[in-house]
C-alpha cells in the first residue's frame, strides 16, 4: 500500500485545480550543479553506472528534496533509455554527451527495428518503484520520457547535432523509412510510460527537445503526430486518481494551439513564449508549465527573484473571475545548468513561494 501523498499541489495544478500556491520543480533538478550529486555519480563510477542502479538513481532523485521545497520529484533517468534496449548501443563519453555505436543509417537498419522487451528497463521501473517508497508520500513522482521525434533524431545522428543534417535528409528522402521509426518509437515510449505508471510514476512527461527545428508542416507530421500517438496510449488512472501527462517542445510556441489540443494535460513552455498570451490561447483545455530562462539563475539572487515574479505575474493569479482555475506549474524553459550556483536555486524556490500565495491573497 502506497503512503498517503502529503503535498498534491503540483497534481492539482496539473488538473487546473485549486492550490495554495504555484507548485514548482526543475527541469534537471538532480543534477550536477549539486555536490552531492557529483559525489554520488563518482561512486558510481558513470552516468549510466549511476542511471542504471535503482539505489543511486533514488539517491539522486531525492537530493534536491533535501535542499529545496520542491512540490514534485522526477525520476532520474536518461531519455535516451528505449533506444538503448532496442540494441542501438548508448555510450556517454565524458565531455561529448551520448553517443550510438549503431545508429540508423540506411533502409537494412531501420527494418531490424523494433519496440524492445519492456523487460530490458527493467533497472527503471525498478527504480521508480524505490523512489516512491523512499519519497514515503512527501511530494509525486513524474516519469518521463523523450518523444518519438527526438528519440529518432539521435537514434539517425548517433548523438547530438547542431544542423540535423542526417535525421533531416532521411525525413524528406525517404519519409517512410523515419515513419517506420517514429512508429515504433511511439508504441515503444507508450509502453515504456505506462510501465513506469505501474511502477509508482504519479505523473508522465513526454520531452520533445528537438521539435522545434523543424518546419512548419513537418513539425505536425512528424512529431506532434507521434507524440498524439503516445498520449492517447497512456493510462491515464493510477491508485483510483488521474495520472496527469505532461507535453514539452522546446521551440514549440508557434504551435502552441495544436500542442494544447492533444489531449496532454500540462503543455511545457519555453522562455521564449509570453504566459499570459500562452493561457489566453489555451483557454481551459491545458494547465502550462514553465517558463524561466535558465540562465536567470546566474545573476544575482536578487534579480533571480524578480524575474520569477515576473514569470509568476505574467501568468496572472491561477482564479479566474468566474471562479475556476487555470493550473500553472513553475519551471525552468529548458534544464537547469550544470554550471548554476546552488543558493540562486534557494533564491527561485523561495520567491515562487513567497509570491504566488501572495498572489491568491489579492
Amino acid at each position: 500500500m502506497s503512503a498517503p501523498l502529503l503535498n498534491d499541489t503540483f497534481l492539482r495544478a496539473c488538473l487546473r485545480q485549486p492550490t495554495d500556491h504555484t507548485p514548482m520543480w526543475l527541469m534537471r533538478q538532480a543534477g550536477r550543479y549539486l555536490p552531492e550529486y557529483r559525489a554520488t555519480r563518482a561512486r558510481a563510477g558513470s552516468f549510466m553506472g549511476l542511471a542504471t542502479n535503482p539505489q543511486y538513481a533514488t539517491e539522486v532523485t531525492l537530493q534536491p528534496l533535501e535542499r529545496y521545497a520542491l512540490d514534485a520529484a522526477i525520476l532520474f533517468s536518461d531519455i535516451l533509455t528505449v533506444p538503448d534496449a532496442m540494441g542501438l548501443g548508448l555510450s556517454f563519453a565524458e565531455g561529448e554527451g551520448p553517443r550510438f555505436a549503431h545508429p540508423l543509417r540506411d533502409e537494412a537498419d531501420v527494418a531490424r527495428l523494433a519496440v524492445p522487451d519492456m523487460d530490458k528497463l527493467r533497472y527503471v521501473f525498478d527504480a521508480v518503484a524505490s523512489i516512491r517508497k523512499a519519497l514515503a508520500g512527501r511530494v509525486p513522482l513524474i516519469g518521463f520520457s523523450g518523444s518519438p521525434w527526438t528519440l529518432a533524431c539521435y537514434m539517425v545522428e548517433g548523438r547530438g547535432s547542431d544542423d540535423y543534417r542526417l535525421v533531416k535528409t532521411m525525413m524528406y528522402s525517404r519519409p517512410d523509412l523515419m515513419q517506420r521509426i517514429l512508429d515504433i518509437n511511439a508504441r515503444a515510449v507508450a509502453a515504456y510510460l505506462n510501465a513506469q505508471i505501474d511502477a509508482g510514476a504519479q505523473a508522465v512527461m513526454v520531452f520533445d527537445s528537438w521539435g522545434g527545428v523543424l518546419a512548419d508542416g513537418m513539425f505536425q507530421r512528424f512529431s506532434l503526430h507521434h507524440t498524439q500517438q503516445v498520449v492517447a496510449a497512456l493510462k491515464r488512472e493510477s491508485d483510483g486518481r488521474r495520472v496527469p501527462v505532461i507535453v514539452f517542445t522546446k521551440g514549440g510556441g508557434p504551435w502552441l494551439e495544436q500542442i494544447a489540443g492533444i489531449g496532454a494535460d500540462v503543455v511545457g513552455l519555453d522562455w521564449t513564449v509570453n504566459l499570459g498570451a500562452a493561457r489566453t490561447a489555451v483557454g481551459d483545455r491545458v494547465a502550462l508549465q514553465g517558463n524561466l530562462d535558465p540562465n536567470v539563475l546566474f545573476a544575482p539572487p536578487a534579480v533571480v527573484q524578480q524575474q520569477a515574479i515576473a514569470v509568476l505575474d505574467s501568468f496572472g493569479a491561477p482564479q479566474r473571475a468566474d471562479g475556476r482555475w487555470d493550473g500553472h506549474v513553475f519551471n525552468l524553459g529548458h534544464g537547469i545548468s550544470q554550471h548554476t550556483p546552488p543558493d540562486h536555486v534557494s533564491a527561485l524556490v523561495e520567491a515562487v513561494q513567497r509570491h504566488s500565495r501572495a498572489q491568491r491573497q489579492r
